[in-house]
């Protein structure tokens, strides 16, 4: 039995899976409350034999968590950080580490579960694009604000663009609020189309397109392009990282 811990930047999610079935699951805003909130989700399950996470927030958050783990199991923390190469991924950046562990462990989960070649695109605080060929190689990605941060930059930036509601998506606004939240979701949908476009040569045609994260219900119908919606894909291809490099499963 391993517990898996996914570390985003507005959450975090965790699993705990037993063989191939996911026995428990559960999320928690990041606040001053978490570690409470941990300890009485946490307080009643099983020990887990691992502790595997991924995580794209600081340092000191991460050895929050780790804490909590140490106290509710007397277990460490084993935080994967962006490889290379491993589970028939390859990475494409020349510094490894510096893809987000996320957007790794995505194409992991995608190339398992033979969804290559695709385009992933991360909707949440940020927009993130990948390609993944199907031979496992990352071609490359993009990186821009999501949709929800794109107003609150716009909005933070501007004097005059006020909003009093917020608004609605529609093919051209009439008034402020609708024309900020327009532009800025159409932005996304735009961006996310064009890479797709572009991509699908080197992806060898009509690359599948995979959505997640916290805003991809609100963006897929944006989106001309046909598209998967993807839930958990952290915790699904860390668990596919944890089976191939679990000392116990090694062992094996």
């Amino acid at each position: 039995m391993r517990l898996l811990l996914d570390l985003g930047n507005t959450r975090l999610k965790w699993a705990l899976r037993e063989g191939a079935h996911w026995s428990e699951q559960g999320a928690v805003a990041w606040n001053d409350e978490v570690a409470l909130v941990l300890h009485e989700a946490w307080r009643h399950l099983p020990i887990p034999r691992d502790v595997f996470g991924a995580s794209v927030v600081d340092s000191a958050r991460e050895a929050q968590i780790a804490a909590v783990v140490s106290t509710c199991f007397d277990r460490p923390a084993t935080w994967l950080r962006t490889p290379a190469q491993a589970c028939g991924v390859r990475n494409a950046y020349p510094e490894p580490g510096r893809l987000g562990v996320d957007r790794f462990l995505g194409m992991v989960a995608a190339r398992a579960e033979g969804l290559a070649p695709c385009v992933l695109a991360g909707v949440g605080t940020a927009l993130t694009l990948d390609a993944l060929d199907v031979n496992g190689n990352h071609l490359g990605g993009l990186i821009a604000p999501g949709p929800q941060l794109m107003q609150q930059s716009l909005l933070g930036a501007t004097v005059r663009v006020l909003v009093d509601r917020p608004g609605k998506v529609l093919e051209a606004a009439d008034n402020t609020p609708d024309a900020v939240a327009s532009g800025c979701w159409q932005a996304a949908a735009a961006l996310v189309e064009r890479f797709v476009s572009h991509m699908s040569g080197p992806l060898g045609g009509a690359p599948q397109l995979i959505l997640g994260g916290g805003d991809a219900e609100s963006l897929a119908p944006l989106i001309a392009h046909p598209s998967r919606l993807s839930q958990d894909s952290v915790l699904r291809g860390l668990s596919v990282w944890s089976d191939a490099h679990s000392p116990v499963e090694q062992a094996l």
